[in-house]
């Protein structure tokens, strides 16, 4: 794997390496020890799978506060997603900064998204599947988000937004009631 460096704090891309033959191919989707100098003393405790079908559908932006917060490890094992993350720690200096990175099977790239940040994504090829390693268990009651559309992030989403569920749209702006998370 190669760790690929973005211009916000903290927040890299992993590049895995495809090999290809006859029969197909094979990917190495996550080293521990290859990752090591990124996630540290963390440990994956939870893997998750999700299905979006609508091009233009987006979901996010999501987080856990503390003492829940999480790295999440997500990559696109189906189709073509626009991944983003935005970092929501008032004392960074990429606070209310966003980053977004196309995630495919061809490309093979993996956001490495540390604590403090909030995770979303839209659906550029019907049927993508995402897969996220969480270094933290969900915790209902700790689950926080930021609109989508907030103007105080400005994040240009390449398509129009076609589907977002009621839970996401209902996100506060982050000027209006967030103040940032503190870790």
């Amino acid at each position: 794997m190669k760790i690929l460096p973005t211009p916000m704090a903290d927040l890299v891309v992993a590049e895995s390496k495809s090999f290809k033959d006859e029969r197909g191919a094979f990917a190495r989707l996550f080293c521990e020890q290859e990752l090591s100098t990124v996630i540290g003393h963390r440990k994956i405790v939870q893997i998750n799978h999700s299905c979006t079908q609508a091009v233009g559908a987006v979901r996010g932006l999501h987080f856990q506060h503390a003492p829940h917060a999480e790295m999440k490890l997500v990559r696109c094992l189906k189709g073509k997603v626009w991944d983003v993350a935005v970092d929501l720690r008032p004392r960074s200096p990429s606070y209310k900064r966003w980053y977004a990175q196309e995630l495919s099977p061809q490309n093979a790239h993996m956001m490495v998204i540390p604590e403090g940040f909030a995770h979303g994504f839209q659906v550029l090829e019907a049927g993508s599947e995402l897969l996220y390693l969480h270094t933290a268990l969900y915790k209902p009651d700790s689950e926080g988000g930021v609109r989508h559309d907030d103007p105080a992030l400005g994040i240009t989403w390449p398509l129009p937004v076609t589907d977002i569920s009621a839970r996401d749209s209902s996100h506060a702006c982050i000027d209006t009631t967030f103040r940032g998370i503190v870790l």
